[in-house]
């Protein structure tokens, strides 16, 4: 049996200064002491051979900390350099290790910086000379030269607390350091001006500051969080230190040679390459830049030259002379994922004296190794470090193993560069949400209207903020802040104009009724079915085997929290006694796939039938290829249904199938026929079920009553109507994206043949496939043969949703299995076509489409494990409408998976919603607007919870919360945020939405603490409208509904439904003799009115929001 197998954990979030404990490779190598020796004695040059992957880190952080020089290792390029770094991380306290990249995003392109770049060059700059480091970095990077310390002075302003500045000075001061003024800081280089507050971003810190003053004098200095907008940590002293990479500034620079100290090590691959590599990006940039760039870059002629002073350090000299140093390293061998032959390996070489080391990326992986250990009865303990490295290497001169994990799982590794700043993504998601004049908005109350924006009123000779609404017939309506909750902007689908009633009308309210009518019926059928299948019995499933303690854990890709936590859901409603019903929501490449494999495994592992149904025939086939490849190192057998097998084949399968000799089927709609009965089904996998026909999803239902029930679906569901649905359906999310995958490379591109031409054979020459997307079916000939006449040795096929039905999917399939290089298609393949060798797509005029069909059609390549590449083709910028640019603009910065899924997520929610909750439910969207309907349909969910359905939820919560968006307060008090305290309208009118949101004491005690940090002292008006939530949360806990604050008096108006069982209640017994005591300053008074009778509760000499709040805390 297994001895305790030995963890080792490295703790990567370590204090600055604070080694790990951890127990490495080359503690006692001779090799290392070799190279010391060498160092300390010989010439300028050594050379070493045979080091490989991340035995390399291992040897130079060893000789790092053996000597008191600094490092300078240059790596061959930008991802090689990052790998190494992550090796090295955890190795070396944070203030010794220094990346240093390029300034600029691309490679060899000059033209466009990344900010996060130039913060870690700065910080490189700043620091170097505080202690000894190791610095790793490859030739673009070195490509820039570095200004010269002496300039550095005159680029940093110097600022501490209780000092003498005008805000004027600081301001012409900022402006100088080339600071861009704007509404909010977002990056370095950034700053903003509100009242006597400067928020201003700095090169030379990961926060920004925000620096209070009181006249010209500063009070106080706080750097604060972007995302928050709240201070973390105050100074007393700070450096503002502008832009030092601006290229169009005249510093005097020079190389990193003559920059570093003189006794550094310098280690590299290879000198002449490195000499090449930067001549030929000199050449590039000479080619596109007339001027003279020789003071900026440095061309690498003299480096032989400038490398003599210093120690220099080749592991990969190509020449026949004997090595320095000589290591014996092979790289760790391959296992396929085959678990016995890792398992021989390592018993073969821990019997020869080695010691293993096996590198996990995390604890669920050690886990992972320990369960498989155990399994196959191991009888020695490999140590098991939590940290992942490169490229694992067996040293057979110190007899050590060092393998990772993710080569043992063929699993994708991805470097991760700490970020120098938080970036913050969410702004331009604001924009899009943000409300501007002319904007749709809807009124719960009264309809769709205009938004014209926040205007000043009076109320009895008060100044007080509201809303304008243009309705038809150029009616006006003002909303009040204190109602702001109401309002909201309308989203319809895409470039649809909604219909504008006239106030009173009656119209709207139809609208409103009518769609209230049908969203309850919906509901009800959805809650009603849930409560059903509470009261059947399922099959229960035994707990996981060793076979799928394998399968997940030769997953290719690590597993996201979400998807973890999904898988965790679906095996306890398996192991449970109801039937699962379980809908899967995620973003195209998200990883539902492989959720939906595990419990089909886990299924057939206790002896069950699984079916899934996919809507076509095309997603048959992948599914199918899909699950086979995952499943092929398992005993299961797996076959597929659609109208390209034969009549013979089908009457085979059906066979198989009611025999129980097939345990897996993929199929469409064919799956329901009456000819199969299976001879055990215990799980059903719906992909995409809105794509469905009625019928098939009546079969469906029926054939749900008591077997499990997976179902996917691609397009998000919001968040909003997640938690109305929580009692009708159990729903997974999957909302965060897989780790190990490349953000895909965006590039927005002019119609250019030689672009086209260069992309295609890039990919063709590295064995990938191409989409071109033109959605034109009358000349979509024409791209054909002009891809054809560009890179003639191309495969190119055709496909759009004109073709015949037969040859369309026989194409798309030939596509699939590789026949063809390049698939010239129209918008079809935005749907579910998933190939994971096409990395290349150019969607040709993709200002014509909306975001999220951009974002879904960018979602087709980027599926394994290169890297991928979207190329927009739009007509020049110019010709382009504001909110085609701005489409454009935002797809092309939100690269990482899942992030366009924010952006995109309005158009899809809708299609989500319309998806979940039937296609007439669109309808119903674009008549009032998405998140109206929302609101109608938590409204009615609640309803039926609190009458229909009351047994099957008893909880109160939601009663006192529908009480709280009904509350509605009027006053003629001054109560506002005044011009002169938040000027920018958008965020004045933020702040109001902010503020109708809070539902408790403790938040809104955080927003007034938010509010003075970022704005400053409130002034009166603003306290007395904090004050008024106060008043609301007394008034609702009273149970009024209504407060009108007018002429010094306080009226307070009970629930109008007389029936409420409030006033049955004990606490309405209290009020009325808390009243009887209290008659000199309160009366009760019955008021009639057209809709009945109303009790209302009246005060005098209420003379501000503090006189109403103490009234009502008599009660």
């Amino acid at each position: 049996m297994i001895k305790s197998i030995t963890i080792l954990l490295i703790f990567v979030t370590m204090k600055k200064g604070v080694k790990p404990p951890i127990i490495l490779p080359y503690s006692k190598s001779l090799n290392i002491q070799k190279l010391r020796n060498s160092i300390a004695q010989k010439e300028n040059n050594i050379h070493l051979k045979g080091l490989y992957g991340s035995a390399k880190s291992f040897v130079i952080e060893k000789l790092f900390k053996e000597n008191i020089h600094n490092i300078l290792w240059i790596l061959e390029s930008k991802e090689n350099a990052s790998y190494h770094y992550n090796d090295i991380e955890s190795l070396i306290s944070s203030n010794e290790l220094y990346f240093l990249p390029s300034s600029y995003s691309r490679e060899n392109n000059f033209k466009n910086t990344n900010s996060q770049n130039i913060f870690r060059r700065t910080e490189f700059i700043r620091n170097y000379n505080l202690s000894k480091n190791l610095t790793i970095t490859y030739p673009e990077a070195l490509f820039e030269k570095i200004i010269l310390r002496k300039e550095l002075k005159n680029r940093k302003i110097i600022l501490q607390t209780n000092n003498q500045i005008s805000l004027e000075i600081l301001n012409e001061k900022l402006f100088e350091l080339d600071f861009e003024r704007v509404d909010f800081v977002v990056e370095p280089g950034d700053f903003s001006v509100r009242g006597g507050i400067v928020d201003v971003f700095s090169y030379s810190n990961d926060l920004p500051y925000r620096i209070e003053f009181f006249g010209d004098e500063i009070e106080s200095i706080r750097s604060f969080d972007i995302e928050t907008q709240i201070s973390n940590k105050n100074f007393k002293k700070i450096e503002i230190l502008g832009d030092i990479e601006n290229k169009d500034i005249d510093y005097e620079r020079e190389s990193i040679f003559d920059f570093i100290s003189d006794d550094t090590i310098v280690i590299s691959e290879n000198i002449d390459l490195l000499e090449e590599s930067l001549s030929n990006s000199y050449k590039k940039l000479k080619q596109t830049n007339e001027n003279d760039v020789e003071n900026i870059f440095y061309s690498g002629d003299s480096i032989h030259l400038d490398i003599k002073k210093f120690k220099v350090i080749e592991l990969n000299k190509i020449d026949n002379q004997t090595p320095d140093v000589n290591f014996n390293i092979a790289q760790q061998p391959a296992f396929n994922k085959k678990f016995n032959l890792l398992i021989e390996n390592i018993t073969t070489l821990n019997d020869q004296g080695y010691s293993i080391r096996i590198f996990c990326s995390n604890e669920t992986q050690i886990n992972r190794f320990q369960e498989i250990f155990e399994l196959n009865k191991l009888n020695f303990d490999p140590i098991l470090i939590s940290k992942s490295i490169y490229k694992g290497f067996i040293d057979h001169d110190n007899k050590e193993v060092c393998y990772s994990d993710h080569e043992i799982f063929e699993r994708y590794h991805k470097f991760k560069i700490k970020q120098g700043f938080k970036t913050k993504l969410r702004v331009n998601l604001n924009e899009l949400k943000q409300l501007q004049i002319g904007d749709y908005v809807t009124h719960i109350d009264h309809g769709i209207g205009i938004f014209g924006g926040l205007k000043k009123i009076e109320v009895n000779g008060k100044k007080q903020e509201a809303i304008k609404l243009s309705y038809g017939e150029r009616d006006t309506l003002y909303v009040s802040i204190h109602l702001i909750h109401k309002i909201c902007k309308y989203n319809g689908k895409d470039g649809t104009k909604p219909k504008i009633y006239k106030l009173g009308s009656g119209a709207w309210n139809k609208v409103k009724l009518k769609a209230k009518k049908r969203v309850k019926e919906v509901a009800f059928n959805l809650i009603e079915a849930y409560a059903k299948r509470k009261l059947k019995k399922g099959f229960i499933y035994g707990p996981d085997s060793s076979m799928q303690h394998e399968l997940e854990a030769s997953f290719l890709y690590e597993d996201t929290p979400d998807q973890i936590k999904s898988t965790i859901d679906i095996k306890r409603d398996m192991e449970n006694q109801q039937p699962m019903d379980r809908l899967i929501c995620g973003d195209v490449g998200f990883g539902k796939t492989e959720i939906a494999i595990r419990a089909a495994f886990k299924a057939i592992d206790n002896n069950k039938q699984v079916a899934v149904l996919v809507p076509t025939t095309v997603l048959a086939f992948q599914h199918f290829k899909t699950f086979s490849k995952r499943l092929k190192d398992f005993p299961v057998s797996i076959d597929y249904l659609n109208r390209f097998r034969s009549s013979k084949e089908k009457s085979t399968i059906i066979n198989e199938l009611n025999n129980g000799k097939i345990d897996l089927i993929i199929g469409t709609h064919q799956l329901v026929n009456n000819k199969i009965n299976f001879k055990n089904l215990g799980l059903l996998i719906v992909d995409e079920e809105q794509k469905f026909g009625v019928s098939v999803k009546e079969k469906i239902r029926s054939m749900k009553e008591n077997i499990d029930v997976l179902t996917l679906t691609a397009t998000p569901i919001p968040r909003t109507l997640q938690y109305s649905l929580m009692s009708a359906r159990d729903l997974s999310i999957i909302n965060s994206p897989p780790q190990n995958r490349f953000p895909i490379e965006s590039n927005v591109i002019s119609f250019r043949e030689d672009v086209i031409k260069d992309a295609i054979n890039f990919e063709i020459n590295r064995a990938g496939q191409v989409f071109f997307v033109h959605n034109r079916i009358e000349n979509i000939n024409e791209i054909k043969s002009m891809i054809c006449r560009l890179v003639p040795s191309a495969h190119v096929a055709v496909v759009h949703g004109r073709l015949d039905g037969k040859i369309l999917e026989k194409t798309m399939l030939d596509f699939i299995s590789g026949e063809y290089d390049v698939l010239v298609s129209t918008t079809i393949i935005e749907s579910g076509l998933d190939v994971p060798n096409a990395n290349t797509i150019f969607i040709n005029n993709a200002h014509n489409f909306g975001l999220s069909d951009l974002h879904q059609m960018r979602g087709r390549v980027g599926r394994s494990n290169k890297k991928a590449f979207c190329y927009f083709i739009t007509s020049p910028f110019s010709s382009m409408t504001k909110e085609a640019r701005k489409r454009i603009e935002a797809i092309e910065k939100h690269t990482e998976l899942g992030s366009g899924f924010h952006i995109a997520m309005k158009d899809l929610e809708i299609r989500g919603a319309g998806d979940l909750l039937g296609a007439e439910q669109s309808g119903f969207i674009n008549d009032i607007g998405f998140e109206t309907y929302q609101k109608i349909l938590k409204e009615a969910v609640e309803e039926l919870k609190n009458k229909e359905f009351e047994n099957l939820f008893n909880d109160d919560e939601n009663k006192s919360l529908s009480k709280l968006t009904n509350f509605k307060i009027d006053t003629d008090l001054e109560i506002l945020f005044p011009d002169d305290y938040i000027n920018n309208v958008n965020i004045r009118l933020n702040q109001y939405q902010k503020l109708s949101e809070i539902k408790d004491l403790k938040s809104l005690s955080l927003y007034e603490n938010e509010l003075e940090d970022r704005f400053g002292k409130l002034p009166v008006q603003s306290q007395e409208l904090i004050q008024t939530v106060k008043l609301k949360f007394l008034a609702i806990e009273n149970g009024f509904e209504k407060l009108i604050l007018k002429n010094q008096k306080m009226i307070c108006q009970f629930n109008s439904n007389k029936n409420d069982p409030f006033f049955q209640s004990e606490s309405f017994q209290n009020i009325l003799k808390v009243i009887n005591q209290n008659h000199d300053i309160c009366q009760l008074k019955e008021k009639k009115s057209t809709k009945g009778e109303r009790l209302l509760l009246v005060f005098e000499e209420v003379y501000n929001v503090e006189d109403a709040i103490n009234y009502l805390k008599i009660f």
